[in-house]
């Protein structure tokens, strides 16, 4: 019988914490931008297609094409001091203050991303490595789409049916409806409207879309989307929110109405003075900072158009922080 000093050291009796946000790019250049995009559209929950069809579309024209218009984009954003996207930037600094705000003893928090670094996989290794024995995931994503928070879930699971040792599991849902989240949206909407010297017309809620062929399976995520604004609106009902859906993708029809087609047609209207949130982006990242706040204003404008601004993601603010520590504290 092995003496009890030759059982190798391990760790153990923590619970590690994982927020984990959609993904970035390591760097602008083509190669990098192209990788990303590999990893994301061979998804078989974002592009629900035949899977030998779209890999033989994506390979020959998307990946050839794509990531010189994507890489511009990223451009437009990055954060040059940093060397990194405000997605990562965000999701970064949401992990290190959530880790100052939650004092619990043995629990350890970290961020991923779904696509691209750091990867689910070396983080959950990583906190398993720290003696992790509970592990509890929170998808920044407040409205459930099988595109986004489920294929979190599916990357969780494939990593650990390759675990000898397997930590406990808790996926936290979708916090649409959570009073927390529709407070901190208030919040930045009546900041910023303290911020500027005109009055809007209409607030965008502006929220990613998806292909409506996904909401006819059943998709819950427009209901959830439109939950947001409804519940943004009865707290704030000084001005009227529109829901629209940007980020369309490809030749199929998406949930509508459209936020570029909305933004054209507002001036025409008598809507020139907009203002845009986008409540289902915990950080600010491309589609925000250049869909939104450099395409949308550039085409609202030139529609005719006369005052247009961004309300902020809520990112690391206060609000988001305490709201993330509550979600993760009723699950711990």
């Amino acid at each position: 019988m092995k003496n009890k000093l030759d059982h190798p050291s391990i760790k153990f009796g923590k619970t590690g914490v994982l927020i984990v946000n959609l993904g970035t790019p390591d760097s602008t250049s083509w190669l990098d931008i192209r990788k990303y995009l590999k990893e994301f559209l061979s998804d078989s929950r974002v592009i629900e297609v035949n899977p030998i069809i779209w890999q033989i579309i994506l390979n020959l024209f998307i990946l050839t094409f794509r990531p010189s218009k994507t890489a511009k984009a990223y451009k437009e954003i990055w954060m040059k001091k940093e060397n990194i996207s405000p997605l990562l930037y965000y999701t970064k600094k949401q992990a290190e203050k959530l880790s100052s705000y939650i004092k619990k003893e043995n629990t350890v928090i970290d961020f991923a991303m779904r696509y691209g670094n750091p990867s689910i996989k070396s983080k959950i290794s990583k906190l398993h490595e720290q003696g992790c024995e509970n592990l509890v995931i929170l998808p920044l994503y407040p409205q459930y789409a099988a595109a986004t928070t489920a294929t979190v879930c599916d990357e969780v699971y494939r990593v650990l049916m390759k675990m000898r040792w397997q930590p406990s599991l808790k996926i936290i849902p979708h916090y649409e409806s959570d009073s927390l989240y529709i407070d901190a949206l208030v919040n930045s909407i009546n900041k910023k409207i303290r911020e500027i010297n005109w009055k809007p017309d209409l607030i965008i809620a502006s929220y990613h879309g998806i292909p409506k062929k996904y909401f006819d399976k059943g998709d819950p995520y427009h209901c959830y989307c439109h939950k947001t604004t409804r519940l943004i609106s009865e707290k704030f009902n000084s001005i009227e929110i529109k829901t629209t859906f940007q980020s369309r993708f490809g030749p199929q029809e998406w949930l509508q109405p459209y936020t570029d087609k909305t933004l054209e047609n507002l001036p025409k209207e008598g809507k020139k003075n907009i203002l845009t949130i986008c409540p289902g982006f915990s950080s600010d990242c491309v589609e925000t900072l250049e869909e939104i706040l450099i395409q949308g204003k550039e085409s609202f404008i030139n529609s005719g158009g006369k005052n247009f601004d961004m309300i902020p993601c809520l990112n690391d603010s206060d609000d988001h922080i305490l709201l993330l520590k509550s979600l993760i504290e009723r699950s711990i």
